[in-house]
């Protein structure tokens, strides 16, 4: 064993899409994210920041049934299922 780990090494790969997650926002178990409503938000403004097109908010309304009745009545706080892109 050497004693200055000249020896050791570490293999080390990075997700890109790390930076995107981040403490309120994780993937349950089905693959997709969680995101924390902010003040401000709209069903349409978080599509646009998950996936790039504000006209795909019913994915997310459509996975969020159990919580949500109306696509236009979001609060802050609440924990919504952002599911892949799809």
């Amino acid at each position: 064993m050497d004693p200055s780990f000249s020896d050791l090494v570490a293999d080390i790969t990075v997700d890109p899409n790390a930076h995107q997650q981040s403490a309120h926002e994780s993937g349950p178990a089905s693959g997709g994210q969680t995101y924390t409503v902010k003040a401000g938000d709209t069903l349409s403004k978080i599509s646009k920041q998950f996936y790039g097109d504000a006209n795909s908010y019913m994915d997310i309304f459509n996975a969020n049934q159990d919580k949500l009745n109306d696509p236009n009545k979001i609060f802050p706080g609440q924990q919504l299922v952002i599911p892949p892109k799809g």
